[in-house]
Order: structure tokens, then C-alpha cells, then sequence
């Protein structure tokens, strides 16, 4: 995907994205917001290895949510829908349950907003400093001893940080592109906690 001059970060498509994430009444949209997560995975291809526990998790649960959606895209089209139907069945705490899916979904992408304001906030800290401050804030607390080994370890192989910083930028200003989706983000992140606190799911641990 070409990107329009100025508009050259990896950034920019998520960005784009998040205009339509939400219908005219202000509901959180099921198709446009998988999207703008999926057009968040080109930004975590950067950190390469440090990042491909959470690329695929990210990736998994895009999937099993996406797929939900598409059994019925009119019944889904409105995001809680089906983690709704789920809560009501008393399938929601199940491991392959959709509710599980955007509960760890909105994890990880809340440790993504925490690591780019850090890398914002920041100047001097190396990448995996950053990494290891945002995963001590977000998600640590719901790992178990093993996730968070594999983690901590992966984290060890951050990429440089300036050789990274460039490499996102493209052609475009990479410190106000992350400015504006660690602001234009977070809200719906937000949302689905909420959402998922009110079907009593929102402090599920990793077993």
C-alpha cells in the first residue's frame, strides 16, 4: 500500500482507519476496528523477533473474532455483539471463546499504546527498557510464570531503537503519527475494558 506524501509512517493506514470505527450512534464497529488492529501488525513486523509472541497472538485472536463476524456479518456487524451472546450462553471464560479473544486482543494492543508513548516520553531509554516498562504496566499481571519467562526473554532481542524509529518513519513524521494513535486509540481500548467488566471478564488471568 502506497502511502500519499506525508502521509508515510506505518502508522498512517491504522490511522485512516480509525475514522470508521465507530457507526453514526457511536458503537464500536466489529469489521473496522479488527481492521485497524490488523493494520497495526506491519508496525510490530519492525521489532521482528522481539515481537513474534505478540504478533501471533495478535494474529489469533483477529482471526477467531474475524471469523465469528463473518459467520454472520449482519448479527456481528456491532462489535460486543457476540462476546454478548457468549456472556449470556455462559460460554464467555471458555479458552476459544470470542470474549477471550478481544479480552487478549485489547491486552496486547494496550501494551502497544503504553510502548510507544514510552518511546515518545523517553528519548533515552533503549528499546528494551521500553519494552520491558510497558509489559510491567499492561500485561505482566495477567501472565502466568511461563508467559512471562518467554516474554521477559524475547524482549532481550529488541531491535535498536534509532535503527527501528527510522525504519517506521518512511516518509513521514513518525513522532506525530505515534503521538496521535496513542491518543486516538486508547478510547476504544477503553471501551472494551469496560464492555468486558461489565460481563465480568475483564480480570481473566492467563492459566
Amino acid at each position: 500500500m502506497e502511502a500519499s506524501a506525508g502521509q508515510g509512517t506505518v502508522f498512517a493506514p491504522s490511522l485512516e482507519g480509525m475514522k470508521h470505527v465507530r457507526s453514526d450512534n457511536g458503537e464500536i464497529l466489529t469489521k473496522p476496528f479488527l481492521d485497524v488492529c490488523k493494520l497495526i501488525l506491519p508496525v510490530i513486523d519492525k521489532f521482528g523477533a522481539a515481537m513474534a509472541l505478540v504478533k501471533s497472538d495478535i494474529g489469533g485472536n483477529i482471526t477467531r473474532l474475524e471469523t465469528k463476524y463473518l459467520s454472520d456479518p449482519s448479527k456481528y456487524n456491532q462489535f460486543y455483539t457476540m462476546v454478548q451472546e457468549e456472556a449470556d450462553a455462559k460460554t464467555a471464560k471458555g479458552s476459544s471463546s470470542c470474549a477471550n479473544g478481544l479480552l487478549w486482543l485489547t491486552r496486547a494492543m494496550d501494551f502497544l499504546v503504553e510502548l510507544f508513548r514510552n518511546l515518545l516520553t523517553h528519548p533515552d531509554w533503549t528499546m528494551s527498557q521500553a519494552c520491558t516498562d510497558s509489559y510491567g504496566k499492561t500485561l505482566k499481571k495477567f501472565h502466568g510464570w511461563l508467559a512471562s519467562s518467554s516474554f521477559t526473554i524475547a524482549m532481550k532481542l529488541a531491535p535498536d531503537r534509532k535503527k527501528f524509529m527510522e525504519v517506521i518513519a518512511g516518509t513521514g513524521d513518525v513522532a506525530a503519527d505515534m503521538e496521535e494513535f496513542c491518543t486516538t486509540f486508547p478510547p476504544f481500548l477503553e471501551e472494551n475494558h469496560k464492555f468486558l467488566a461489565s460481563v465480568g471478564l475483564d480480570d481473566m488471568k492467563a492459566s
